[in-house]
């Protein structure tokens, strides 16, 4: 960083002048960055909480900001916190409120208040299943046609244990989830607003806005129109379309008619179309005939035909016309709702299952082979609501955004994290890139934004959320890879300091095991706390669990007994996948993962990225992502990089190889003999003296997953042979 030398008292009115700021406006900076270290010190949390609230602000360069973050915490050690809770508004969060009425019920004398007894209430969590749980449904409003005998059946017996290893939840209920996304009742009125929307290259239009009322009626007549179809009762029916409107109406309308929705992202190609459906045995696909973004109009229905789909029903892109002629048999969206018409407004009588029935078919990524097919049971959607209540205070009156789509667990778990916690989804029909969505979140007053880091980076590089109002965001909320500290100062900037609850998990679990929280000081880059009901193992060089609560890094371990996590896979034997050769712990088989984790000294957590992305660097485990972390902040021109560890031929330790995409490619490359010398002083100061770049690929771009994983297995196999070329 330009000032990281610098601690705070010694940053003059000409070390604010140069970064391109007036010298008026940097003198009156500087006056007040006087008085704030004046009453606060040099370089304390207290000292940065006062600088992010009363010196910074969007319109002031970034690296103003930096040079502010990093001479803060010049001599702070690891995980300086970004954002500090304010016990006034901790009171306020969904939790905060609980324990203020509950917490010496939960844990008698030792509660103090909201903040001091967060960490505490999570152990409770985990040891208190059945009270805790209880409280959450109560709170949440979760409406059951049978209650269930109790919250978690533990498995004892050999057989059932194998079966079942995180126990049975909610046995005997019977509920419907999209009856409760739907009910009225102290969160919401038919008058709320749950879904508001806007369709790209319309920026300058009004919003589009749905209420509680039109939400159901549109659901009801849905749901009649495929009991018109009269599929059997746990038929599966697949969705592949754009996460818009018509997309939520459908998937809520499948799961009230007691079907299973299949999920299936809408960029896949026909061959990944036809592997899920055929593992799902779909009996209807509901898509669109083209997706539009911005000038380019990509075909969708053709997609689904050469996928030799089951019966497809067609919803136009443009108004009520198609702009193809449909296969026989398959349908158009006005013929299918043609027959129920007269059921306008009808309320349809929600199908009522058992919490074990499955209600979703979502799939994992699938880099090698065939990917898993992960049934979400009727439990799934409470833990996706329950996360959010908890560790994204999602509640009434709030609006969430997060760009994502059906085919991956956020998109459902958008669906019930808002409408089941009285919140609005805000959904943009279009690129999330750009500064239409930077726009829609300013119009749409959104105060939740989900984001996954390849997204912020691009918003950073291209600086298309300038000059739009996000000061409506109470918090964002991150997840899908690890994230990186200067990308998220500036998100965290853009919305004049509000906190970034990371949040990590996966598609079996329905949501995540480690988070942050409004009730904890949250550092960038890091999570704070397990999610609730979740306990973390990470496992040491023996394979076991080193020590709960002492630092160190390894492969994470889950405990069993997980609220909403699956317990079968639909092409793949469950246990195999994830408890066989897993070691015990107070007699109970550990949940294997995947992702390296690190526990630091100040009590946070790192992700590290999967296992399989470590590599052996002359005889020390590194993971490739904290590689990528150093390098990407070696030269301003990097967008991204992408660290694999090479085996050469004939064997012998691994070569690591550095994949760089530059931002601009209009622009000249930097030397890459240059780059790697600054690569190789970098990872030896900050990591360790041995590492050394053996060369460096330049990249159009990273290869991922359709999830935005970058599959660094592909670039392996791609770099397997360059070791025997000579080394730049």
């Amino acid at each position: 960083m330009t000032m990281a030398s610098k601690s705070l008292d010694s940053i003059t009115p000409s070390d604010i002048e140069s970064l391109g700021i007036t010298r008026e406006d940097a003198a009156s900076l500087h006056q007040l960055l006087k008085e704030i270290v004046a009453i606060h010190g040099v370089g304390t949390p207290a000292t940065w909480q006062n600088i992010s609230k009363r010196v910074l602000n969007p319109h002031l360069p970034f690296s103003f900001h930096q040079m502010l973050y990093y001479a803060c915490y010049k001599n702070y050690g690891p995980d300086p916190p970004a954002w500090i809770p304010e016990p006034a508004n901790a009171v306020l969060t969904n939790v905060g409120l609980l324990l203020e009425r509950r917490g010496k019920e939960f844990l008698g004398s030792a509660y103090m208040d909201p903040v001091t007894s967060f960490s505490d209430f999570q152990k409770f969590s985990v040891s208190n299943p059945e009270v805790y749980w209880r409280t959450v449904l109560h709170e949440l409003d979760v409406s059951f046609s049978m209650p269930p005998k109790c919250i978690l059946q533990e498995c004892t017996s050999g057989e059932t244990q194998l079966t079942y290893p995180g126990g049975q939840w909610l046995p005997e209920a019977s509920i419907n989830l999209a009856k409760n996304c739907l009910n009225i009742n102290s969160r919401r009125s038919l008058d709320d607003m749950v879904i508001i929307w806007r369709d790209e290259l319309h920026d300058d239009l009004p919003l589009h806005k749905m209420t509680l009322k039109e939400l159901r009626e549109e659901v009801w007549l849905v749901a009649y129109a495929l009991q018109a179809l009269g599929l059997e009762k746990g038929s599966s029916i697949a969705i592949d379309m754009p996460m818009a409107v018509k997309s939520v109406v459908v998937y809520l309308a499948i799961v009230l008619a007691g079907y299973v929705v299949v999920s299936i992202a809408d960029s896949f190609a026909a061959p990944e179309i036809s592997t899920r459906l055929k593992i799902s045995k779909a009996k209807v696909i509901f898509t669109q005939d083209l997706i539009i973004r911005g000038d380019k109009t990509i075909p969708l229905y053709s997609r689904i035909v050469d996928a030799e789909s089951p019966m497809a029903i067609v919803i136009p892109t443009r108004g009520s016309g198609l702009s193809m002629k449909l296969r026989d048999g398959d349908l158009s969206w006005c013929d299918f709702l043609e027959g129920v018409d007269s059921l306008k407004g009808k309320e349809f009588m929600a199908v009522e299952q058992l919490a074990e029935a499955f209600t979703n078919i979502l799939f994992s990524s699938g880099t090698t082979g065939d990917p898993k097919a992960i049934p979400w049971t009727n439990v799934t959607p409470l833990k996706a609501a329950a996360d959010a209540w908890c560790h994204l205070d999602i509640r009434k009156g709030d609006v969430v955004a997060w760009p994502t789509n059906l085919g991956w667990m956020m998109g459902p778990w958008l669906v019930y994290a808002s409408l089941i916690n009285g919140a609005s989804m805000a959904l943009y029909n279009g690129s999330p890139l750009g500064t239409g969505f930077a726009k829609f979140v300013q119009d749409a007053k959104v105060t939740m934004l989900g984001v996954i880091p390849s997204l912020v980076r691009t918003w950073k590089s291209t600086n298309s959320t300038a000059g739009y109002d996000w000061s409506s965001i109470r918090c964002f909320g991150s997840t899908g890879e690890a994230s990186n500290v200067d990308e998220y100062l500036w998100l965290m900037g853009r919305a004049h300091y509000k906190p970034i609850i990371e949040y990590c998990g996966g598609t079996e679990i329905g949501g995540g095991f480690v988070s942050g929280s409004l009730l904890q000081a949250q550092s960038l880059a890091a999570f704070s706390i397990p999610v609730m009901g979740c306990t973390l193992f990470i496992l040491g060089n023996d394979g076991y669990p080193i020590p709960q609560n002492v630092p160190g890094m390894g492969e994470l371990a889950l405990g069993p007994l997980m609220f909403g996590s699956s317990s079968t896979l639909l092409n793949a034997d469950h246990y195999s996948v994830y408890f066989k050769s897993m070691p015990l712990w107070n007699g109970k088989v550990l949940r294997r993962h995947g992702d390296v984790f690190e526990l630091t000294s100040r009590g946070y957590y790192h992700a590290h990225g999967r296992a399989d992305d470590t590599m052996n660097l002359g005889g020390i485990k590194v993971s490739s992502v904290e590689i990528e972390r150093i390098c990407n902040g070696v030269d301003s021109n990097i967008l991204e990089t992408a660290a694999i560890g090479v085996p050469p031929a004939g064997g012998g330790p691994e070569q690591l190889v550095i994949a760089v995409v530059f931002k601009n490619s209009n622009n000249p490359s930097p030397d890459l003999h240059l780059l790697r010398l600054s690569f190789n002083s970098a990872l030896q100061k900050t990591l360790n003296p041995l590492f050394k770049v053996s060369r460096i690929e330049p990249l159009s771009s990273l290869p991922r997953t359709a999830s935005n994983k970058v599959m660094r297995r592909v670039l392996r196999k791609q770099f397997s042979e360059l070791c025997h070329s000579p080394k730049l």
